[in-house]
């Protein structure tokens, strides 16, 4: 903690930001927009399926999700994905900036036709990784459910980009990025737009 030069606590932080911040979160609410941003963790995965299932109860116009992350805790990616296709409500998948790793699989929670991208946005698929340690045992259990996780992410990005599921595990193999044309060209992608007005029913 730091103190002023006399040695008198500062004064604590302004909550001015906190109307504003309130303020903004009513509105994406009301345009029934969600952000996903940086990295995917269980925090994220709570707060996005809390709004998901929130403006899935306030009524059935389409819900848009601008997904801008590297990726992150891929059970988490997960938990998105799921609740994405469990709500009645049609969801819109909106990709900036980059989407990587399990960003590109909760990504992929839209059906193609209403999966899109803004202009500059790159893609990364890859196989997922992890630090394993501890006894040999544990190692090896660590192992197998990368594996595992490698074939279900694989599975996902076959069924929906529409590629053979052995052209997919080959690709994921290492880092595959994609421009954002490469990824329509590769079935991840519907196609690239600029505006809102561009998204169906706009």
């Amino acid at each position: 903690m730091y103190y002023a030069a006399d040695d008198t606590p500062p004064p604590p932080p302004s909550s001015a930001t906190e109307p504003r911040t309130s303020y903004l979160e009513e509105k994406a609410f009301k345009a029934r927009t969600l952000l996903i941003f940086g990295t995917v963790t269980d925090v994220t995965a709570a707060d996005v399926t809390r709004r998901l299932i929130a403006l899935d109860a306030e009524g059935p116009e389409p819900i848009d999700i601008i997904v801008s992350s590297p990726g992150g805790h891929l059970e988490s990616g997960d938990a998105i994905h799921d609740v994405v296709r469990f709500i009645a409500a049609p969801v819109n998948m909106i990709g900036t900036g980059w989407v990587g790793s399990a960003a590109t699989h909760l990504y992929l929670a839209a059906p193609r036709e209403r999966r899109f991208c803004l202009p500059n946005t790159r893609f990364l698929i890859h196989q997922p990784s992890g630090g394993a340690g501890g006894p040999a045992s544990d190692i090896a259990i660590q192992a197998e459910e990368i594996v595992k996780a490698r074939q279900r992410i694989a599975r996902t990005i076959a069924r929906e980009t529409g590629k053979p599921l052995e052209v997919v595990l080959a690709d994921i193999e290492r880092d595959r990025w994609l421009s954002a044309q490469e990824a329509v060209d590769y079935g991840l992608v519907s196609r690239v737009i600029e505006r809102k007005t561009e998204l169906p029913g706009r």
